[in-house]
């Protein structure tokens, strides 16, 4: 099976596909796989580093306000299609998949003029403006919110869930722990603001780390590396208490994740699926800066179950914080509670529901 996957601008919508791509190539090993994005993309340092075929169109994404850059992205599309097609038929391509982002737009439409089978993949409880526009075109819809299924239409969703949780199952928690300095026999939270880390939620766990130094739980706090140096000169001067571990990154999530009973974290959709795969409550602190407000709506599809906490980044203040999670990780019937309700929220099996839609479509 020849199969072409298209997702970027930002790791959302790349990473599921890798997750994917990688699923896939387990069951099968005859399966060939092109990507493709855009040049400036960060789809394009992601995908050849998995040795993986990576072709690039040149587009761009529509502005929300009436400009004249929009008429150039029109003709930038119309470009952007006529070059997918050449690369289409040059790959011989099965299947076509898309899993967000504008480059999806042209790539997408041009296997469905030509023919070719194809699927979009939904990570949020609100869709973009490319998959909204290519749901008119496309075979099957994946989706991981039931809520995001009232924009589709409704004889071709599925709900198939994200990828990437199924690559957080069946890591060893305890060398996970051990990795970042965690001890074993303690509770442990872990807050983090994403690969790039969240001022507001560094400020708010600086004005707290006093306090936190004085709780029955441990604390790994993840800066993100933009924002490394500013904290640790704050920490100098404020005393680094002994149960709270300050990393930049962490290059084996899936692994800490396992081992950890709470997570304060943004409500991006990645990050959302690994949490309710492996079970793990958390208090989310949606972006306010992003497209629909989307985080939230994301945030609320897991507060609306109990299976989390939400606390909007306008009322995010260390007190309210540290509250928050003496709330959850003191009272043990809660946060058992919360982790059955955040596991029954998580579909572990996503990519192979994906590969089935996949081989559903291509007989």
């Amino acid at each position: 099976m020849r199969i072409v996957v298209s997702g970027g601008g930002t790791g959302g919508h790349i990473y599921p596909a890798l997750a994917l791509i990688r699923e896939i190539q387990k069951q099968d090993d005859k399966a060939e796989f092109l990507y493709i994005g855009t040049e400036k993309g960060l789809e394009s340092k992601l995908v050849p580093r998995e040795n993986i075929d990576f072709r690039s169109i040149h587009i761009t994404g529509f502005r929300r306000k009436i400009s004249v850059e929009n008429v150039k992205t029109v003709l930038r599309f119309l470009k952007g299609v006529s070059d997918s097609k050449k690369i289409l038929k040059e790959f011989k391509a099965d299947v076509v998949i898309g899993t967000g982002g504008y480059v999806c737009g042209p790539v997408v439409y041009a296997a469905a003029k030509l023919g070719i089978p194809t699927i979009i993949h939904e990570q949020n409880s609100i869709p973009g403006l490319t998959n909204k526009f290519l749901s008119r075109y496309v075979d099957r819809i994946g989706v991981c919110f039931e809520e995001a299924k009232q924009f589709f239409p409704e004889d071709k969703v599925v709900m198939t869930g994200n990828p990437r949780a199924s690559e957080v199952l069946n890591q060893d928690g305890n060398k996970g722990r051990a990795s970042v300095g965690l001890k074993a026999d303690q509770p442990a939270v872990l807050i983090f603001g994403g690969s790039r880390g969240a001022k507001p939620l560094n400020e708010a766990v600086l004005k707290s780390l006093t306090e936190m130094g004085n709780k029955p739980y441990q604390v790994l706090y993840v800066t993100g590396d933009v924002h490394y140096d500013e904290v640790a000169k704050e920490v100098e001067l404020i005393g680094n208490p002994e149960n709270v571990i300050i990393k930049p990154f962490i290059h084996n999530m899936p692994e800490v994740l396992s081992g950890i009973d709470l997570t304060v974290a943004r409500a991006g959709a990645t990050t959302l699926a690994e949490l309710t795969s492996l079970g793990i409550p958390s208090i989310l602190i949606p972006s306010p800066y992003v497209t629909d407000n989307h985080q939230e709506k994301n945030a609320l599809a897991l507060s609306n179950h109990q299976a989390a906490e939400l606390l909007l980044e306008k009322d995010l203040t260390g007190p309210k914080l540290v509250e928050k999670i003496d709330l959850i990780l003191t009272d043990h019937e809660k946060l058992k509670s919360m982790k059955t309700a955040a596991k029954t929220l998580g579909i572990p099996d996503a990519a192979n529901r994906m590969h089935s839609l996949i081989k559903e479509l291509v007989k």
